[in-house]
């Protein structure tokens, strides 16, 4: 098989990880060689936001995240329009602090 050859791959979902975890919020940070992204759930009027899903992943693979997530947003945006956002907009939003 040479490099350009896609291999298939099959994807199994259990029924739990089919649920899904609703997240609002993304703390990323960084080492030389990974990429730690924490998701959690932040509610208006709550002190807090705990951490439900924690992905690690290599510098090259989240690169390949990013393109694709540039890819899929586009591909939204033509079917149902811009995504607005404020241009101060900041992620973590303003006053968020990181235990």
């Amino acid at each position: 098989m040479n490099k350009n050859q896609v291999k298939e791959i099959k994807i199994e979902l259990d029924e739990k990880s089919a649920q899904g975890h609703y997240a609002n919020l993304v703390i990323i940070s960084h080492s030389d060689s990974e990429f730690i992204l924490d998701f959690s759930k932040f509610l208006p009027g709550t002190p807090s936001a705990k951490v439900h899903s924690r992905v690690i992943m290599t510098p090259k693979h989240t690169k390949i995240l990013l393109k694709s997530l540039e890819q899929n947003i586009g591909n939204f945006e033509k079917n149902f329009g811009e995504i607005k956002t404020a241009e101060n907009e900041t992620f973590p939003p303003q006053g968020v602090t990181i235990n």
